[in-house]
């Protein structure tokens, strides 16, 4: 069993996945916890597809992946708030018609401009393939992600839970909304390099999904958020390795199981406890009738 364990990461580029997959997870399901609760789902999904072009651009020249990407979401956030600020469309509207057109845009700088970046690992994510300089930029923006998540989390929560009262009590709500749009920008960029610009808006939406069916205060929230991401990116990373699968999307199924059991079973909020105390509230209430 232990062989099982160890036997992987005697090779570097196992041991470099974990790290990424470790860090990028963390950041990740901190941020999901703000995402769910805001209703900020779409836009976690519109700036992930959004960072395509700054990708495939960072390719072309060489720049160093994160800084495409980062910038590449910025623009998107800026865009959508842009779209959204001039009132004539709705801010679903608007996000949808950014992203895709972004992501238009990388599909079509990478049919015009071949580069030796592989458009499946761009997609798909390649945490296998991941190198040292990857790592350092992926382990960067991960923790930038984590330490403002973390140092704003008072101020934070009260712009998540009632942006009104935040805002009669001094609190910079504009500054506030940018600074965690700015976070998403960079758990963004940290996902991509594991699961790929697709399927990193389930690392960004199914830990905090998951961890709220269970938990009932934020804080709690956010531990069973990383406890959820961390245990469906090491069994993903192991799966895939032993399998033969491809890792990134192992990791968003196992994350999507967790999710699946817990909806079934959570005890007060899960469907199968609130259907058996249904069925017992309808049999008192006959007992009594």
């Amino acid at each position: 069993m232990i062989d099982l364990l160890t036997e992987p990461m005697s090779y570097d580029f196992m041991l470099r996945a974990l790290l990424v997959v470790t860090a990028s997870g963390i950041a990740g399901a901190l941020l999901s916890c703000w995402l769910v609760h805001m209703g900020w789902s779409l836009m976690g999904d519109a700036v992930s597809h959004a960072v395509l072009p700054g990708v495939v651009i960072a390719a072309m020249t060489g720049i160093p992946f994160a800084v495409g990407a980062l910038l590449a979401a910025l623009i998107a956030v800026t865009l959508i708030g842009a779209v959204r600020e001039s009132g004539t469309v709705r801010e679903d509207a608007a996000m949808g018609i950014v992203f895709t057109a972004l992501f238009a845009l990388g599909l079509v700088l990478i049919a015009r401009f071949p580069t030796e970046q592989d458009l499946h690992s761009i997609l798909f994510g390649s945490v296998l393939g991941v190198r040292d300089s990857d790592l350092v930029q992926v382990v960067v923006v991960s923790a930038f992600t984590v330490i403002v998540l973390l140092a704003f989390r008072r101020d934070l929560i009260m712009l998540a839970f009632d942006r009104l009262h935040a805002h009669t009590l001094g609190l910079r709500t504009r500054t506030l909304t940018a600074l965690l749009l700015a976070t998403l920008a960079t758990a963004t960029v940290a996902g991509v390099q594991s699961v790929g610009v697709i399927l990193v808006v389930a690392t960004l939406i199914i830990p905090g999904a998951t961890a709220q069916l269970v938990a009932d205060t934020m804080r709690g929230t956010m531990i069973l958020a990383v406890v959820v991401a961390l245990v469906g990116g090491v069994t993903g990373l192991y799966v895939g390795y032993y399998a033969d699968l491809p890792p990134g999307a192992v990791v968003v199924l196992t994350q999507a199981v967790i999710f699946a059991a817990v909806q079934l079973l959570a005890p007060r909020r899960g469907v199968i406890p609130r259907a058996a105390a249904g069925r017992r509230a309808r049999r008192s209430g006959m007992m009594a009738a």
